[in-house]
């Protein structure tokens, strides 16, 4: 879409600036692959936290708590 007002305006840059936009086109590259890489996976190593008192209050129940503690923020 930009690629030939930017091939336009690079041409008329001197070569030491053109130094630096290729060292800014290529920062922003890698800028944009890290971000994608850097999605993290979701982890369950919260799984069974609770199982100990699983016993004393059935899910239905912490549902309702939950519910309860969502709506008084």
């Amino acid at each position: 879409m930009y690629e030939k007002e930017i091939i336009y305006k690079l041409k008329k840059l001197p070569e030491e600036l053109k130094k630096q936009v290729l060292d800014h086109i290529n920062f922003l590259i890698n800028a944009n692959q890290k971000k994608k890489t850097s999605k993290k996976k979701f982890k369950f190593d919260w799984e069974g936290g609770l199982s100990e008192i699983r016993h004393k209050f059935p899910s239905v129940e912490l549902e309702h708590k939950v519910s309860k503690w969502r709506y008084k923020l």
